[in-house]
């Protein structure tokens, strides 16, 4: 998803260019119906690895492209780059086979910058300084199947996420929703995956106006639906990007991973919550972990449900026009 600021940067640029997309099978939805590209590639791991690369390279190699950028820094596509017969092929260096690549440039998580931002330097030679933000492009009837849900003022939250240390602890989610003014319906999202565990949540709330969306809709018609929420709550996950790539109002909670990794939300309207005292053991990694390294998870314990209803009501207030 944050990939796709480089689609926005280079039409704009080069309008008349033929931008073309891979990525791996299952994510492809996103780009469905994308204006800016003239063809999605997918990698299809599950049909076997080396075969799917194989007929990949024959697509690749037969379009004769300009120029690949690689944002990537694994060794597959990284072999896809230098093999494509690309005029210029440009990734960053921590890809094993950038040494073949016609550029490559840092990929530093230390430094606070924003992926969208490590990515843009890939392009900037050819473009110029400014990053372009990440944006998808839900259809007209992405919006129709959602837009009966939006007919009361209503709130998103997304629960879950693959790692249990970015994923704010059930309970607590159970005390928001008890906090969350009637006024408000509340949509759970997330995969069919993630349906028991949101009912669970909706078991032990006394909240009564909370919805299970998760299995009901896309990707796209998730981030339809979250563009016009008055918040959006999410772990730093999944969900985070869609509401970045729909400029949709977003409160992100950081558990074990912190904002300086270059992941953060991109929205115009964006907070962050996360403990307020530093830890010693925060940040334990750079993505998540099955479960607590030391035990405690005190870095979403230790989060306020105050913190999270804080920003609800500061979003609201600016919504209505009295901040």
């Amino acid at each position: 998803m944050l990939a796709t600021a480089l689609v926005e940067k280079l039409h704009a640029f080069y309008p008349a260019a033929q931008l073309d997309f891979l990525l791996r099978k299952g994510n492809e939805g996103l780009l469905q119906g994308h204006p800016l590209l003239h063809r999605v590639l997918v990698w299809n791991k599950q049909a076997g690895k080396y075969k799917s690369l194989l007929q990949l390279l024959g697509q690749i190699r037969s379009e004769k492209y300009d120029l690949v950028v690689n944002v990537q820094r694994f060794g597959a596509t990284g072999l896809l780059t230098v093999l494509s017969g690309a005029g210029q092929t440009v990734g960053f260096s921590k890809n094993p086979f950038s040494r073949f690549f016609t550029r490559r440039y840092p990929h530093d998580i230390s430094s606070g910058t924003h992926e969208v931002e490590r990515n843009h330097q890939l392009i900037a030679g050819i473009t110029d300084a400014q990053a372009a933000r990440p944006k998808l492009y839900p259809a007209a009837a992405d919006f129709a199947r959602v837009q009966e849900l939006k007919q009361v003022p209503f709130i998103c939250m997304a629960p879950t996420s693959v790692w249990f240390t970015k994923q704010y602890p059930q309970q607590q989610w159970v005390a928001l929703l008890d906090s969350i003014d009637a006024k408000y319906t509340v949509y759970l999202l997330g995969s069919p995956a993630d349906e028991a565990h949101c009912e669970e949540i909706i078991a032990r709330t006394a909240n009564r106006q909370v919805v299970n969306l998760c299995g009901k809709l896309n990707l796209l018609q998730s981030a339809a639906l979250m563009r016009d929420a008055v918040l959006n709550y999410v772990n730093d996950s999944g969900p985070m990007h869609l509401a970045s790539a729909l400029n949709a109002p977003t409160c992100a909670i950081y558990c074990s991973t912190v904002p300086r990794f270059g992941f953060g939300p991109l929205a115009d309207v964006a907070r962050v919550v996360e403990r307020e005292e530093p830890l010693y053991c925060r940040p334990c990694g750079l993505h998540g972990h099955k479960a607590c390294p030391e035990g405690h998870f005190k870095c979403a314990r230790d989060i306020g449900n105050e913190q999270l209803v804080a920003v609800l009501t500061e979003v609201a207030q600016v919504g209505e026009g009295t901040c």
